[in-house]
C-alpha cells in the first residue's frame, strides 16, 4: 500500500512539473504582458529581403498609458531613428537631421509589430487557431499576423523560455521563409520608466551660430546621378528625367507615365539648425534600411543621406512600397520608352 501511495505521489509531482498546456501558455503570457506597467527590451532585428539582409539594434521602452519609445540603429551605416509616442502624438525622429515626422495614427494598434509586446498579445488573441508547441527551451506560439502594407507576411513564431519570458520572434512570408527576426538580449518587465523619458525634447538639438555666418541647413552630400527604381509597374515607363543643380544643392525629378503615373523626387538630405516637425496624415512604415512616412498617395524617407519622395494617385500602397524598396538597392539606368 505504501508503495502505491509513493507511486501516486510521484506521478502527481511529475504531472505538476510537466509542460503547460497550450491554453495555459497563451493565457499566462497574455496576462503577464497585460499586467506589465513598464518594460524595456534590448535586442537585434533582421529584415530579410530577397537579395540582402538589413540589421538593426533595437531598444524598446514602454510605459502604461500608451507611451512608447523604439530606438533603431542600422548597423551598416549607424543611421538612427526613434519611434516616439506620448500624450502629444506619434513621432518618427531622425536625430542626425534634427527632424521629426508627426503622425495622426493609431500605431502600434493598426499593424503587427514584432518588437512590441502588446502587439504580440493582440495577434495571439485575435487568432483563434494559434498553436503552442513545447521544446527543450520552452514554448513556441504560432499565430497569424496583420501587416496591411506587406501582404507577404503571413504568420509569426513567438519563442518563450520555460518561465514564459520572451526570447525571440520570427515573422514568415508566403514561402514559409523568415522575413523578420527579432532576438531579445535583455528583457526588463519592471523597468520603472517615467513619462519624462518619452518627451520629444530629449532628441531635439539646437546648433547656435553667429548672425553673420548662419545657414539654415547643412547639406550632407550631393546627388551624383539619378537613382532609378528596379521595380516598375506593368505598362509604365520613365517619361522624363530632370536634374536641378545649385551651388549648394541638387534635385532629381523622375516622371513615370502609363497605367501607373507617379513622380519620384530625390534631393540631398540636410541637417536642420532648429528641430523641424513635419505633420503627416498617414503611418510610419519600416523599409529595408529606414523608417518612411506613408500617406494614401505619397511616401517620404531618407536613405544614405538622400531624401526620397514618391507621389501618385494611381499607385497602390503595396506598389509604392515595392518601388521605394527597389530604389534603395541599386543605381541603374532605365531608358525612356
Amino acid at each position: 500500500m505504501k508503495k502505491i501511495m509513493v507511486f501516486l505521489l510521484l506521478m502527481f509531482f511529475l504531472a505538476g512539473c510537466s509542460k503547460k498546456d497550450s491554453l495555459n501558455v497563451k493565457n499566462e503570457f497574455v496576462n503577464m504582458v497585460n499586467h506589465t506597467k513598464s518594460y524595456k527590451l534590448v535586442g537585434k532585428m533582421e529584415l530579410i529581403g530577397d537579395e540582402e539582409t538589413f540589421n538593426y539594434t533595437i531598444d524598446v521602452s514602454y510605459l502604461e498609458k500608451d507611451y512608447y519609445k523604439v530606438e533603431m540603429v542600422n548597423t551598416t551605416n549607424e543611421h538612427k531613428q526613434i519611434i516616439l509616442k506620448n500624450d502629444d502624438g506619434l513621432y518618427v525622429v531622425t536625430p542626425s537631421l534634427n527632424k521629426s515626422f508627426k503622425f495622426e495614427s493609431t500605431w502600434p494598434d493598426n499593424s503587427s509589430q514584432a518588437y512590441i509586446l502588446a502587439s504580440l498579445v493582440k495577434d495571439i488573441e485575435k487568432d483563434t487557431e494559434s498553436t503552442v508547441n513545447a521544446n527543450n527551451d520552452g514554448y513556441i506560439i504560432q499565430n497569424k499576423v496583420n501587416y496591411p502594407n506587406n501582404d507577404d507576411l503571413k504568420y509569426q513564431k513567438i519563442y518563450l523560455d520555460n518561465k514564459l519570458n520572451i526570447q525571440k520572434v520570427e515573422v514568415y512570408g508566403d514561402a514559409d521563409l523568415p522575413k523578420i527576426k527579432v532576438v531579445f538580449e535583455d528583457v526588463d518587465l519592471k523597468a520603472g520608466l517615467k513619462p519624462k523619458e518619452f518627451e520629444l525634447s530629449n532628441f531635439v538639438t539646437s546648433n547656435e551660430c553667429s548672425e553673420e555666418n548662419c545657414k539654415t541647413e547643412q547639406t550632407l552630400s550631393k546627388i551624383e546621378s539619378a537613382i532609378y527604381p528596379l521595380y516598375m509597374p506593368a505598362n509604365t515607363y520613365l517619361s522624363s528625367s530632370e536634374v536641378i543643380t545649385t551651388e549648394d544643392d541638387s534635385r532629381v525629378i523622375l516622371t513615370f507615365s502609363g497605367e501607373r503615373n507617379f513622380v519620384i523626387v530625390e534631393e540631398n538630405a540636410s541637417i536642420n539648425e532648429s528641430h523641424e516637425v513635419i505633420p503627416v496624415y498617414g503611418e510610419p512604415l519600416m523599409l529595408n534600411d529606414t523608417i518612411a512616412a506613408l500617406s494614401n498617395n505619397s511616401m517620404y524617407w531618407t536613405s544614405n543621406s538622400i531624401d526620397y519622395y514618391i507621389v501618385s494617385d494611381d499607385l497602390s500602397v503595396s506598389e509604392m512600397v515595392f518601388i521605394a524598396s527597389s530604389l534603395g538597392n541599386a543605381q541603374a539606368t532605365i531608358a525612356p520608352k
